[in-house]
């Protein structure tokens, strides 16, 4: 079931390189902004709950079509940039394994726990 997952957040990610190729923006650009989405992380410092609100806000899927089509619809192309950016990190993080955060560590997500950690843990 995983790698079955895996497969889908591909092709999902492809369909986010797809989008970015109709936007007048030159390659590179998105490339540059991929890994902002991370920036997310920075609520850890506070604690797990602020860190899990905060990563999960920039990692959400809804949150990057909602982006993404108000910017379409408004023919604001930054901000359908900023929702394909969204969309393709998120989905470039799920290949790996690394989904939404829960609030009572960093290591437990949607996809279960990452890292050396899940072995541990479970």
């Amino acid at each position: 079931m995983k790698n079955l997952l895996r497969i889908e957040e591909a092709f999902m990610f492809g369909l986010a390189l797809y989008l970015n190729s109709y936007l007048p923006f030159a390659p590179w650009l998105f490339w540059a902004l991929f890994l902002l989405p991370d920036i997310g992380m920075l609520g850890y410092l506070v604690n797990t709950r602020t860190g899990a609100f905060t990563y999960n806000l920039l990692h959400h899927k809804g949150i990057a079509i909602s982006v993404y089509l108000t910017g379409y619809l408004l023919v604001i192309h930054e901000l359908t940039l900023v929702g394909v950016v969204l969309f393709g990190h998120s989905s470039f993080d799920r290949i790996f394994g690394y989904g939404l955060k829960y609030d009572d560590h960093f290591k437990h997500t949607h996809l279960g726990w990452i890292g050396k950690a899940s072995a541990q843990i479970n």
